[in-house]
């Protein structure tokens, strides 16, 4: 069983919760994570050629799939590749938000193995865990908020 969530890059928070078996690919099920109010979707090297499939086509949202790592070490040693680079770079510090919210389910919460119990227990449980890191990461806006405003 493997878990995509979709993530709020403004609040960092988890909006979309999805469980499929691991045999299913990411980019079947990336239209799935987007609510409706998205102008951007950023994705792994996982989520290209996204924006060609028949259930994306009509959506308003910009797709933004990372490089494959055999097309990054490619890329030229030229002003074009530095920019492409670096354009790589913002990318991946933008999907890196995406991480927090599992940092906090597995080390926070341990929950690092998932025992098969059936896709609709597991999910439940997953979209529990989720909810829960969203609780932890709004507590922790509100302290940092807090503290700065003491002094």
């Amino acid at each position: 069983m493997k878990a995509l969530i979709g993530v709020d890059l403004d609040s960092g928070l988890v909006h979309t919760v999805l469980t499929m078996p691991a045999n299913v690919s990411d980019v079947t099920q990336a239209h799935g994570l987007l609510h409706g109010q998205e102008t951007v979707a950023l994705g792994d090297a996982g989520y290209q050629g996204v924006d060609q499939r028949p259930e994306n086509r009509d959506t308003p949202v910009t797709w933004h799939a990372a490089l494959r790592p055999g097309a990054r070490r490619a890329l030229p040693d030229d002003e074009v590749g530095h920019r492409k680079r670096r354009i790589e770079r913002v990318k991946a510090g933008l999907r890196a938000k995406v991480e927090h919210p599992f940092h906090i389910v597995k080390n926070l919460f341990k929950y690092r193995k998932a025992r098969y119990r059936g896709l609709a227990r597991n999910t439940a449980q997953v979209v529990t865990l989720f909810g829960l890191a969203n609780l932890v990461l709004a507590s922790w806006r509100l302290r940092a908020r807090h503290t700065l405003s003491a002094s």
